[in-house]
């Protein structure tokens, strides 16, 4: 994983952060929509929980190894909330599509909660609770601890940032929403 700097704050302490994965379908997108937020302070394009060491986007693509394409995410707990992250992403994704978003089909586009604290569960079970009262069907969306996690190769990192017009599954309407967008 990248490092980032991060400035010091007022009293010259690092801030306290925290990281989650989210598997959103393609994670170019995915990636940009979670960067908009305030209190995201890093993301980084990966493929989370599949069984080969070490994949390139090549071998993912295949649908064979069993990875996800997934976004770490690092932010501030002191500005932006785990819950209310994992609401922004629900807004992001169609919870109840098994393995496709958009245009996207395969088991690398499947959607998913990839946690490293054993603390955040209780969070995530509540919002997928509250989140599948609004369907009828079951949720498609894994939760589950995060097994491994790869970064993609470099020209995947913050893709649509370098590629302003390139492929996206979802609307740049929704980019602006989550700029815009604040915990209550």
């Amino acid at each position: 994983m990248k490092i980032t700097e991060y400035a010091k704050t007022a009293h010259d302490e690092l801030p306290r952060l925290k990281d989650i994965f989210f598997a959103g379908g393609c994670f170019w997108g995915t990636e940009h929509y979670f960067k908009q937020i305030e209190g995201v302070v890093d993301t980084e394009v990966g493929f989370a929980n599949g069984h080969t060491a070490d994949p390139s986007y090549k071998e993912v693509y295949t649908d064979t190894t069993g990875y996800a394409e997934t976004v770490y995410v690092k932010y501030n707990p002191d500005v932006v909330s785990l819950e209310f992250l994992l609401q922004m992403f629900f807004k992001a994704i169609d919870p109840t599509s098994l393995n496709k978003q958009g245009h996207d089909e395969g088991t690398r586009y499947r959607t998913g909660v990839y946690y490293t604290d054993e603390g955040d569960l209780s969070i995530i079970e509540k919002v997928f609770a509250e989140e599948q009262k609004l369907y009828e069907q079951p949720l498609a969306v894994e939760k589950c601890p995060l097994q491994n996690f790869y970064s993609a190769e470099e020209y995947h990192q913050d893709y649509l940032d370098k590629n302003p017009r390139g492929y996206c599954h979802l609307p740049e309407s929704l980019f602006e929403f989550a700029r815009n967008a604040k915990e209550k």
